[in-house]
C-alpha cells in the first residue's frame, strides 16, 4: 500500500528505499568470519535479502522488510490508527528515515517517530536475568554495530528529515523503555536482536499499540528473539496472526 495516489510520492519512496538499502548501488559488505569481520564484494541479492552487514547503506534489513515497512506506516495513516512511529534498534537509521518520510509525503503533521538505541551497539548480555541470551557474541562487534546518534542525525539530515518530529531516545533499553514517554503508538518496530531488548519492549510497549496497530519483529530468525516473541505473545494470549515477511522478518496487527 502507497502513502499517496500520487505518482511522485510512489517514485520518491521507492527510491528512497533503493538509495536507504542501497540493493542497486555498489557497496562493499562485511561477512563473519571466525570472530572477525571481513570486507567482502557487494552481492545484490544478499543486499536485497537483508543477509549482509553493509559498508554504507543505512540499513541491513533488506527490500522486502522496507516494503513492509513503508505499507504498515501507510496502511496506519489511511486507517488512521491512532498513534506514533516507533523503533528499538536504529542503527544507522534508515527504517527511522523511512517512516519519517511516509509522515513527509502524506503531509501528516501530529505524528512523531521515536527511535530507542544506545547508539554504542548491543548490551553485553544479562545471564542472570535473561539466561536465553547466553549463547549470544553480537556485542563482540560493537565497533561496527554501534552508530552514534549523532552520525544518525547526520544520516536524516541528509534526506532533510531531520527535526522535531524525531525523538532520539540515548540509552541501554532496561534504563529506557521502562520510562519511555511515547504514549500511544501505531507502528511499533523491534530490532533489538537480545531476548532481554525484546522482551522488554514487548512487555512496555505493547499495551500502547493501539487496536489495529502493527507490531514488527525483525529478527525472528535469531533463536533469542524469537524464544521472546513467542514466551511474550504465550503468556498474554496473542492470537493475532503471525505473517511472514521474508527469511527474517515477521508481523501482526494487534
Amino acid at each position: 500500500m502507497q502513502a499517496s495516489n500520487d505518482a511522485s510520492a510512489r517514485r520518491y519512496l521507492n527510491l528512497l528505499r533503493h538509495s536507504l538499502c542501497r540493493d542497486r548501488f555498489p557497496d562493499s559488505r562485511y561477512e563473519m568470519s571466525t570472530g572477525s569481520l571481513q570486507l567482502m564484494p557487494f552481492d545484490p541479492e544478499l543486499r536485497a535479502q537483508g543477509k549482509d552487514w553493509p559498508l554504507e547503506a543505512m540499513t541491513m534489513v533488506g527490500a522486502k522488510r522496507l516494503e513492509n515497512l513503508e505499507s504498515c506506516c501507510c496502511a496506519a495513516l489511511q486507517e488512521k490508527i491512532p498513534g506514533d512511529f516507533v523503533e528499538t534498534g536504529v542503527w544507522r537509521g534508515g527504517c527511522g528515515i523511512l517512516m519519517r518520510a511516509v509522515l513527509a509525503v502524506t503531509g501528516n503533521q501530529d505524528r512523531r517517530v521515536w527511535l530507542f538505541d544506545s547508539f554504542e551497539g548491543l548490551p553485553q548480555p544479562d545471564v542472570k536475568n535473561y539466561p536465553q541470551d547466553a549463547p549470544d557474541r553480537l556485542w563482540t562487534f560493537n565497533e561496527f554495530l554501534g552508530v552514534s546518534v549523532a552520525e544518525v542525525k547526520a544520516n536524516f539530515e541528509r534526506f532533510d528529515l531531520l527535526d522535531e518530529r524525531t525523538q532520539f531516545v540515548v540509552g541501554w533499553f532496561r534504563d529506557t523503555i521502562p520510562e519511555a514517554q511515547v504514549q500511544s503508538i501505531a507502528v511499533l518496530r523491534l530490532d533489538g536482536d537480545l531476548y532481554e531488548s525484546t522482551w522488554l519492549v514487548l512487555n512496555h510497549l505493547y499495551p500502547r499499540v493501539s487496536p489495529g496497530g502493527f507490531v514488527i519483529i525483525d529478527d525472528y530468525a535469531l533463536a533469542t528473539c524469537k524464544a521472546a516473541v513467542d514466551d511474550f505473545r504465550q503468556s498474554h494470549s496473542i492470537q493475532s496472526r503471525i505473517a511472514t515477511i521474508d527469511w527474517s522478518g515477521i508481523f501482526w496487527r494487534k
